[in-house]
């Protein structure tokens, strides 16, 4: 049980009703993320748009798996099991390579992430995630420099900043509130990147 009230799906109106049409999976099924804002349906609205402007957009040029395995990364530095258990199934389906995902969450679970099967590119984005979750003031422009050097955009560090930053603030959210993964559907995520107002999970 969450440590706040929450509102169900069939109990819901209105706004969140609406809101909650937008975002449900199948079988009318709300992740409990989704729900922690069921209170104040002006926060669900900005979270989520926030998660699918960041992690789910067309614009984007970072592999989505990896954008996933950074949410895993940051979301297992953070000790937030909800975040990694539906991240790591959504990185799971859509690097479509088993072993390869189970050898990237050993490495997670390890911090270990030099024996990840990643390239040294991803590696390097990898460590800027663990700085910018572990020691955000200790960050300086070198690693920014690096990253460059290895030959991720500007723009592309931009995502991965953004989507480490985002899963901070979706871990604290989890965290927070007790929200926990008992009835979600575990990989689900708005698969349309190319409509940023469809946030129908699937």
């Amino acid at each position: 049980m969450p440590w706040i009230d929450t509102v169900a799906y069939d109990d819901a109106d209105g706004k969140l009703k609406m809101l909650y049409d937008r975002v449900k999976g199948p079988d009318n099924n709300v992740d409990n993320i989704m729900m922690m804002h069921s209170l104040r349906p002006h926060t669900m609205e900005g979270h989520m748009a926030i998660y699918k402007y960041v992690l789910h957009h067309s614009g984007n040029t970072v592999p989505k798996w990896f954008l996933e395995t950074l949410g895993v990364w940051v979301s297992s530095l953070n000790e937030c099991e909800y975040c990694v258990e539906h991240h790591f199934s959504g990185l799971k389906r859509l690097l479509a390579d088993d072993a390869r995902a189970d050898g990237i969450r050993r490495a997670i679970e390890a911090r270990d992430i030099a024996r990840a099967p990643l390239d040294d590119k991803q590696k390097l984005a990898m460590e800027y995630a663990r700085q910018l979750t572990r020691d955000p003031a200790g960050l300086s422009e070198k690693l920014i420099v690096q990253l460059r050097d290895t030959g991720f955009s500007d723009g592309e560090i931009l995502e991965i900043n953004q989507v480490s930053a985002y899963f901070g603030y979706a871990n604290r959210t989890v965290l927070g509130l007790g929200c926990s993964i008992k009835g979600d559907i575990l990989g689900l995520s708005p698969n349309n990147s190319e409509n940023p107002d469809d946030w129908n999970h699937t």
